[in-house]
């Protein structure tokens, strides 16, 4: 019994964690869409890839810097395991961010929103395949439920939807963050260290995106002079010091805890956030950097659509009636895990 309680405590824990993580992910929409439109009143003739690959390079590059500090004492003793952990979840999230940059540029941000959700609905697939077994019916109103509050968060206009080249990328884009919401949770990775192996992903990260930056480059100063001012330099140390080691530390260390159907639903609530933060954010960010950038504003769509993908939530962490099924849902847990012990712990340099 007190095995349970634990163990139940710990996956509500893990739930709020990941929300939190959410919250700043969220955060990250309109803090990358003031400085998109700061850097393009520095240079209007920059090409939009070079500015989001860029970005990227320097985000995950000072993560990587600074995770290097933080896991300073321990690097030695990385693991085969953790460096593959993280270089598998760099290549997935890379190329996952290039291919949603490029497919945005040809295609409605709100359809790119939509569609890059689809990873809630993939995962429950991959894991009734992997389970031989049917995914439950609470699972399938769950993923029903999120795919309409998205459809309502993104405004999407079904009689102008088409499957073109923008859809396409996204579409591939959210399998290959399936693909790293899977490669996370494997359990032969339960024990790693969070630091060894965020530091690799953020390398890796920072490696898939530099080609495409160096591509893209007009002039060798521009490297520079994206990041001359104040505001541009603010914004990308919120994208690095929230956005990242927020987001995905937080992320790495808690996703373990609850089954990766779960933790694709929960990765669902981003678009609320991002428009909840929207409603004031663009106001304090234009002043900041005088550059227009106005507000949105509250809609019937927001608070439906928000209120679909928060039920969503609620009803898929919901206790399991039947021993058999609660058992099937369960993530797995270590021999550490089962005996009270919490494992992958962040280094104490970072946690304190």
């Amino acid at each position: 019994m007190f095995r349970r309680m634990s163990r139940d405590t710990q996956r509500l824990k893990a739930v709020q964690m990941l929300v939190l993580a959410n919250v700043f992910w969220g955060l990250s929409f309109p803090t990358t869409k003031a400085l998109a439109l700061a850097q393009q009143s520095l240079f209007p003739a920059a090409n939009s890839w070079f500015i989001a690959s860029l970005c990227v390079v320097y985000r995950f590059a000072a993560a990587t810097l600074i995770m290097l500090l933080l896991s300073a004492r321990t690097l030695k003793r990385t693991t085969r395991l953790e460096f593959e952990q993280g270089l598998g979840l760099g290549l997935f999230a890379g190329v996952g961010i290039l291919l949603q940059v490029d497919g945005m540029a040809y295609t409605a941000a709100s359809t790119s929103a939509f569609l890059t959700q689809c990873y809630c609905l993939l995962i429950p697939l991959w894991v009734a395949w992997r389970e031989r077994r049917p995914p439950s019916a609470r699972v399938f109103v769950s993923c029903g439920m999120v795919v309409a509050g998205v459809a309502l968060l993104a405004k999407v206009d079904w009689r102008n939807f088409r499957l073109g080249r923008g859809e396409l990328e996204t579409i591939a884009a959210s399998v290959v963050f399936t693909g790293q919401i899977l490669w996370l949770e494997r359990p032969k990775y339960a024990v790693n260290n969070v630091n060894h192996f965020s530091l690799v992903m953020f390398g890796g990260m920072a490696t898939v995106c530099l080609p495409v930056a160096m591509a893209t480059t007009r002039e060798a100063d521009d490297w520079l002079r994206a990041y001359s001012t104040a505001p541009t330099l603010g914004f990308l140390g919120i994208l690095v010091f929230f956005c990242t080691f927020g987001g995905y530390l937080l992320m790495n260390r808690w996703q373990r805890h609850v089954t990766a159907t779960q933790a694709g639903l929960i990765y669902c609530i981003e678009p609320v956030f991002a428009s909840l933060f929207a409603l004031f954010l663009p106001a304090w960010f234009s002043a900041w950097t005088t550059v227009p950038y106005a507000n949105e504003t509250l809609t019937a769509n927001l608070l439906v659509g928000g209120g679909l993908i928060t039920t969503a939530n609620v009803l898929i962490q919901l206790p399991f009636s039947r021993v058999g099924r609660a058992t099937a849902e369960v993530p797995v847990q270590t021999s550490n895990q089962r005996n009270g012990g919490i494992v992958g712990q962040m280094d104490d340099t970072a946690s304190s």
